[in-house]
C-alpha cells in the first residue's frame, strides 16, 4: 500500500517521481494544478538526463507553490539518481522526449522523398516505429526501477507512443499499476460543447459534463455513445457533420489559425464519422496517420483538409521560445499566474487516494473491456478509479472496419 497521510479528506506527505521532469510544458501545467488543488501535499522529486532543467524546473514548481493563491504547498527537489527518485514514491509521473528534435528530423521528413507524409510522427508510420524503438529500452529501464524501488506506487504515462510505452512497461514488470493520460478524447468533447451551441443554442457547456463511451487505441480512439444531460449527441453529430462536412468547423479562430501547427477545421473526424457511423475522438492530425493515403497523400491534400503537418523547424522554434520562457519564470522576469492545465492527472491520484471516485478515459491492459482486441494489448477505454483501484469499463464492441 502507498504510504502517505490522510486527515479530513485531505492527503499529506505525498512523494511524487517525476521522470522527465525538465520539462518545459506538461510539467508546468502539472506543478500548477497540484497547486491549486487543496487536498494533496508533498514532494515532488524530478529526474531528468538533462540535470539543468530539472533544476531550472525545482526553482518554478517552488514559486509556483509559493503563490499567493495556491492551495496546497507542494516541495520541488532534484534527485541524482533514478534510485533516488523512485524509492519509496507513491505515484510516479512519465513525460519524457525520447532523443532531441535533431533526430526527430530524420524519423519525419526522411520519409517525404518516398511520398510519405506525417502530420505528428510519434505514434504510427516510420516517425512513430522510429520514435518507439528509441523510447522502448528507456521505458524497459524504468519498469526495472520501478519493480526495484516503488512497486507499489502509481504510474501515469504521458510520453508516445502511447499503447507501447505502457504496455512495455507491464511486460516488463508484470504487477506494476500503470496507465497512460491523453487528452485527444477532451477535445472532442470541447467540440461536442460549441456543437451544442451552434445547433442548439444551448450556452455554457463544460466538456466534463459530455458523457462519452471510449473504445479504441490512443490516437485514434472512436465514441459510439455521446450524450448531455440525458440528450442523445448521436443524431446531433451526425448532423454537425453535415453541416461543416466541406467548410469544416472551428471555434473562435484566429486571424492566423491556418498557420498554427496543432488546429483543424474537424473535416477528418467529420469524414471518418460519415464513412463509418460513429465519432472518430482524436485530432485530425493523429487519426489521418492511421488511414490509407486520404488525407496525407500531398501537402496539397493536406490543405484541402484544412489540418497541418507539423514541422521538426516548427517544435525546434518551439522549444526555444519554451526554453527562454523557463529562463524568465527562474529569474522572476515573468511572473507566474495559476490556471488550470486541462489535463486529469492529478483528478486521477485524488480518486486513487480515496478522495471521491472518477471515471475517464485511459490507456491500460485489455482485460475484456473491448472483446474484439486481443488480450493484454493496451487499449484506451473508460475506467473507474477509486481507492488503489482501476476498473475498466466494459465498453462493447467496436465496429470491425474501426478496428486499427
Amino acid at each position: 500500500m502507498m504510504q502517505f497521510q490522510v486527515k479530513e479528506n485531505r492527503v499529506t506527505d505525498l512523494k511524487v517521481a517525476y521522470l522527465g521532469g525538465g520539462s518545459r510544458g506538461w510539467a508546468w501545467g502539472f506543478m500548477k494544478d497540484l497547486a491549486m488543488d487543496g487536498q494533496m501535499e508533498g514532494t515532488v522529486v524530478l529526474y531528468d538526463i538533462n540535470r539543468q532543467a530539472a533544476e531550472a524546473n525545482k526553482i518554478i514548481g517552488n514559486k509556483i507553490s509559493a503563490h499567493p493563491d495556491a492551495k496546497a504547498r507542494w516541495s520541488y527537489r532534484v534527485a541524482d539518481s533514478l534510485e533516488e527518485a523512485l524509492t519509496g514514491a507513491d505515484f510516479v509521473v512519465i513525460s519524457i522526449l525520447p532523443g532531441t528534435f535533431q533526430e526527430m528530423r530524420s524519423d519525419v521528413h526522411e520519409p517525404e522523398q518516398f511520398g510519405i507524409y506525417q502530420s505528428v510522427g510519434d505514434t504510427v508510420g516510420p516517425g512513430g516505429l522510429i520514435r518507439a524503438m528509441r523510447t522502448l529500452p528507456i521505458f524497459a529501464e524504468f519498469a526495472r526501477g520501478i519493480a526495484a524501488y516503488c512497486p507499489q506506487a502509481w504510474v501515469i504515462n504521458y510520453t508516445n507512443p502511447m499503447t507501447v510505452c505502457v504496455r512495455t512497461l507491464y511486460q516488463v514488470f508484470p504487477k506494476i499499476k500503470a496507465f497512460g493520460c491523453c487528452h485527444e478524447v477532451f477535445g472532442v468533447q470541447e467540440t461536442m460543447a460549441a456543437m451544442l451551441n451552434d445547433l442548439r443554442g444551448i450556452q455554457g457547456v463544460r466538456r466534463e459534463e459530455i458523457r462519452t463511451n471510449v473504445l479504441g487505441i490512443n490516437h485514434f480512439t472512436w465514441i459510439d455513445k455521446a450524450s448531455y444531460k440525458g440528450l442523445d449527441l448521436m443524431p446531433i453529430w451526425k448532423e454537425f457533420c453535415e453541416k461543416y462536412a466541406e467548410e469544416g468547423f472551428i471555434e473562435n479562430p484566429s486571424e492566423n489559425w491556418m498557420n498554427s501547427h496543432f488546429e483543424s477545421c474537424q473535416r477528418v473526424k467529420i469524414d471518418l464519422t460519415k464513412r463509418y457511423g460513429i465519432i472518430a475522438a482524436a485530432g485530425d492530425r493523429h487519426l489521418a496517420e492511421f488511414m490509407p493515403p486520404w488525407y496525407l497523400k500531398t501537402p496539397e491534400t493536406v490543405k484541402y483538409w484544412k489540418f497541418s503537418l507539423t514541422s521538426v523547424d516548427w517544435r525546434e522554434k518551439d522549444l526555444q521560445e519554451r526554453l527562454e520562457r523557463s529562463r524568465r519564470l527562474v529569474s522572476g522576469g515573468e511572473v507566474i499566474e495559476l490556471s488550470p492545465s486541462g489535463e486529469e492527472g492529478h483528478l486521477l491520484m485524488k480518486a486513487l487516494l480515496g478522495l471521491g471516485d472518477m471515471v475517464s478515459n485511459v490507456n491500460i491492459p485489455n482485460r475484456g473491456q473491448m472483446p474484439d482486441l486481443p488480450a493484454d494489448v493496451v487499449v484506451e477505454t473508460n475506467a473507474l478509479f477509486r481507492r488503489d483501484e482501476i476498473s475498466p469499463v466494459a465498453q462493447g464492441i467496436c465496429p470491425e472496419t474501426c478496428l486499427p
